[in-house]
């Protein structure tokens, strides 16, 4: 497994019995994480005293319990960048911490290429990856079905300094803008795709995951170029085997000088030592 590095401002301190206990800058938050099937002596003080816990409804969904006054957004640092963190409806923040994992891979293989790169981030819901590829010295072009998230994108990417670093935003269905990319004929040397387990797009387009993920894998191998540095898929659809975006990922690449490498990725929890795995990642490497 390999687990998120680079954080200054986020820590997942514990997780026992269904739930994180987090430090999101100087705020603690708890959240339910269904991969927690442990239960462990809550020892930290944190558990008890928490900023904020998220608790799940019976009926679906959840809501906040705020117990001490938040602002309504905040910042991390993470290896250089800045990032909003907005508590949502939803439990998420605006930022997946384990995600730091592959935003240090990526400016890697950017940095030590040699060469221009253009990557396409689809689903790229509020920037991270986008930015962390843009700092490496990529061109990317940002793509999901959500006005809200590109619009928080862009606002991370000045609170960066970055507004000025060409990038195209874009606010479509990814499957449609992929299959308009190769119709015009442009191409890209890297592909990152985060797409969610379900999802619709801007005009009501229906994303299920293990009815669709093929379609858009071989619809963006028709826009690589002739020398592709990456292509990652990462999933969080329960019931996927992490084996099985690997083996759809070889199968699309077949033919190409790279390896396939699929593995969990995690947050090292400070309490434990345990490593808690948060989804996992397949990507094609040029070798």
């Amino acid at each position: 497994m390999r687990a998120a590095k680079g954080w200054n401002d986020y820590e997942l301190i514990d997780a026992s019995s269904g739930n994180r206990l987090e430090r999101w800058g100087e705020y603690i938050l708890v959240r339910p994480d269904p991969q927690v099937i442990w239960n462990t002596e809550k020892k930290d003080s944190r558990w008890h005293n928490a900023d904020a816990v998220y608790h799940r409804s019976s009926s679906g969904g959840g809501s906040w319990e705020f117990r001490h006054r938040l602002p309504d957004e905040w910042q991390v640092a993470w290896n250089g960048l800045r990032l909003y963190v907005t508590p949502t409806n939803f439990k998420h923040t605006g930022v997946f911490p384990e995600q730091a994992a592959n935003w240090t891979l990526y400016q890697e293989l950017i940095r030590s290429c040699g060469r221009e790169i253009r990557v396409l981030n689809l689903f790229g819901y509020t920037g991270a990856a986008t930015l962390a590829c843009m700092k490496a010295g990529a061109f990317v072009c940002h793509v999901d079905a959500s006005k809200g998230m590109v619009s928080q994108a862009k606002r991370n990417s000045v609170l960066n300094g970055m507004a000025d670093v060409p990038c195209r935003w874009i606010v479509d269905d990814c499957m449609k803008f992929v299959l308009r990319e190769a119709r015009r004929g442009n191409r890209y040397d890297a592909v990152i795709m985060d797409p969610p387990s379900y999802g619709r797009g801007p005009s009501g387009e229906i994303w299920k995951f293990e009815d669709n993920i093929e379609e858009l894998v071989l619809a963006c191998k028709d826009i690589l170029s002739d020398d592709p540095l990456f292509f990652a898929i990462n999933s969080y659809t329960t019931g996927i085997s992490p084996s099985a975006p690997g083996y759809l990922l070889s199968c699309a690449m077949r033919g190409y000088p790279g390896e396939v490498i699929t593995d969990e990725i995690g947050l090292p929890v400070s309490e434990t030592g345990f490593v808690l795995p948060c989804g996992n990642t397949s990507i094609y490497i040029k070798r």
